[in-house]
């Protein structure tokens, strides 16, 4: 290999003009050592054609290549800027790539503010991290915000600056540091889709900068944005109807997906990409190591179409990805992508994109259909929906979770409903009667959220506690040995050993872990009326996080299940995120079987979704070869009735394999 600065770079797949575009880039490497300066060469052999499809299925050649020159400059510089200790983490994750797939992987996420106060607050949570497990800390929006009501900080007014009341960009990188440190990868959000009106772009273009205007979706009258209105839906019917806001100060209609203060960004704009491409390293070089490619399925808009899931979306994101890899081979992408289960897939890679866009995306299906399995006691529509789903590329993994931050949507299927003798609407509406405690009988106390009149969609909200019945159970007085929070809890651990149980990395939303209740307090805070998701987004309990070491309380129950769930699941190579996972044939309604199958033998996961003792066939298991299979969970042998069937206990999981 020729060093870069020779001007010889080894060409493969038809990349001649590889040389030529490093030769443009010899002033920005030019301090570095000629090792250093050959490897990022062999970085950009590497991933460049990845990068220049991804730019030939959106631009003009001409558009192209101008762009791959901007592109790799930037990228130079980050590298060049890059500190050792990342370079090494570079280097390190290289070698390794598959680190994120790694059973040992578990994720944290949490509102900075509710969860230490300030971005140095954390640092004085770090022992309780390092108990649980934690090697992913996602801090949810921690880029400066607008102010006042910022869509829960999703309305970016500054990509280079921390919010004010957490820190600044220095407290950030040390954060970071001392994650790095203890082995937690730092997670930040990057908005693509859209800005804060007060953003700097947005500013320039209402002061009549035309190269700004340009970054956005503007139209002097209603004929185009009509045009649009007819296929796109409303994300939020209630406070915010409609998809464009009229600007006095811009003179026109911008495009405002989420809410009017939200101005959507123009990616068919070069400039817009190389913008989103220099945050990227920016946010890279300060020590962030996964990127959560926030509202990423919206960023393409075409007529006629809902302008989502669009073919150049996931175009793009391959460019970001090559990016990363020349740049900063230590930060992954993931897609913030909450689609209709057949769309999931596409966001992790599927044909030419195999591979080559994000490594991680959300199994909100995997999530969804949890919560059918609790309502419902019955497991067959999620066997339908979670077998019916492509394979994932082996080089990605899921992100796997009971509860997030936001608001549950019930994506279902009708196809998938149907295949199970189920009216897909009648059981969405179930499924919100249910969780909204409006279902006789149910024990969560859930609340809806955006109920659509026209479409008769009602998503729910709510912490673990409240949709389990932990909450009901105890506003009715039910002390920690009472029946129905035992069955509570099972209920928070079941969904738990599910998404620790499927593979990839499973992340866990701040106070599940100990059983918070929520926010029953979320309307009085100024901005928060009207978005009931915060309901779900509590403050720590300082008592119940101190409780987490007594047995005795529901805190202490909780997180030991927790924590011994994710010791389990470390130490089993079978739930590495490169192993599929194959939902198995139904014998019981109430039993989800899922079976991983790994070279050094197979594990087969058992989840009694109901409350009753269910069993599954021991037949079954012989036939498997796991009839002598441990439970991993218990380190025992299984537990079999006098029919020699495996039996489970009311809401508990299982994790056979042969010791």
């Amino acid at each position: 290999m020729h060093e870069v600065a020779a001007g010889q770079v080894p060409v493969e797949g038809g990349l001649a003009e590889v040389e030529v575009l490093l030769g443009g880039v010899d002033d920005v490497l030019a301090d570095l050592s000629p090792e250093r300066r050959e490897l990022f060469a062999l970085r950009v052999e590497r991933w460049w054609p990845d990068l220049r499809a991804g730019l030939a299925a959106v631009h003009d050649p001409g558009t192209a290549a101008v762009l791959e020159q901007r592109l790799l400059r930037a990228a130079a510089t980050a590298y060049a800027e890059r500190e050792p200790e990342l370079h090494r983490l570079d280097q390190a994750r290289t070698l390794r790539p598959d680190w994120f797939q790694e059973p040992g992987m578990l994720g944290y996420a949490a509102y900075t503010e509710r969860y230490a106060g300030t971005l140095a607050g954390v640092h004085g949570r770090l022992d309780h991290l390092r108990e649980l497990g934690v090697t992913y800390l996602h801090l949810m929006p921690v880029l400066q915000p607008r102010e006042g009501d910022s869509d829960g900080g999703y309305a970016v007014a500054d990509y280079r600056a921390v919010r004010s009341d957490l820190g600044d960009v220095e407290d950030l990188r040390e954060l970071a540091r001392a994650l790095r440190a203890q082995g937690t990868s730092l997670v930040l959000d990057l908005v693509l889709n859209h800005v804060a009106r007060e953003h700097e772009w947005a500013r320039r273009a209402r002061e009549g900068d035309p190269r700004y205007r340009a970054y956005f979706h503007v139209h002097p009258d209603r004929e185009q944005p009509d045009a649009y209105e007819r296929t796109l839906p409303e994300v939020f019917p209630d406070f915010a109807p409609g998809n464009f806001t009229w600007d006095d100060e811009l003179d026109g209609w911008v495009w405002t997906t989420f809410n009017s203060f939200q101005w959507d960004v123009d990616w068919s704009n070069p400039d817009v990409l190389v913008e989103y491409a220099e945050v990227v390293l920016f946010l890279a070089n300060l020590g962030v190591e996964v990127l959560r490619l926030d509202a990423i399925a919206f960023i393409w808009k075409r007529l006629g179409t809902d302008c989502q899931n669009q073919p150049e979306v996931h175009s793009l994101t391959q460019v970001l990805r090559a990016l990363a890899r020349v740049a900063c081979p230590a930060v992954l992408l993931k897609a913030e992508a909450i689609v209709s289960p057949h769309q999931l897939v596409q966001y992790l890679g599927q044909g030419e994109h195999h591979g080559r866009v994000s490594d991680l995306a959300y199994h909100n299906t995997l999530m969804v259909q949890f919560w059918s399995m609790v309502a419902s006691q019955d497991v067959r529509l999620a066997a339908q929906a979670l077998g019916a789903l492509p394979a994932a590329p082996s080089s990605a993994a899921w992100i796997t979770y009971v509860r997030c931050h936001d608001d549950i949507g019930w994506a279902i299927t009708d196809e998938d409903a149907a295949a199970v003798g189920l009216d897909g609407y009648q059981h969405r509406s179930f499924l919100s009667d249910w969780f909204s405690g409006a279902f006789g009988g149910s024990p969560a106390r859930g609340l809806v959220f955006q109920e659509n009149p026209a479409t008769g969609d009602r998503r729910i909200s709510g912490s673990a506690a409240a949709l389990t019945g932990l909450v009901a159970a105890q506003d009715d007085g039910a002390g920690p040995g009472d029946p129905r929070v035992d069955a509570a809890v099972a209920r928070v651990l079941l969904g738990h050993a599910l998404v620790m149980g499927w593979g990839g990395v499973p992340v866990l939303w701040m106070g599940d872990e100990l059983g918070l209740r929520g926010d029953d307090a979320w309307a009085s805070e100024p901005g928060h009326e009207s978005d009931n998701r915060w309901a779900h987004r509590p403050w720590m309990d300082e008592a119940a996080l101190g409780a987490r070491h007594d047995g005795t309380t529901v805190p202490g129950r909780l997180f030991a299940g927790v924590r011994h769930l994710a010791g389990v699941r470390a130490s089993l190579p079978h739930l590495h995120a490169s192993v599929a996972s194959e939902v198995l044939e139904v014998h019981d309604p109430g039993v989800l079987a899922v079976l991983r199958r790994h070279p050094v033998g197979d594990l087969l996961a058992l989840y009694n979704a109901t409350q009753d003792w269910r069993s599954y066939p021991g037949w079954r298991l012989e036939e498997l070869g796991l009839g002598g299979a441990h439970d991993a969970l218990t380190g025992a042998p299984v537990h079999r009735g006098d029919d020699g069937n495996v039996w489970l206990a009311p809401w508990s999981a299982a994790w056979l394999r042969m010791p």
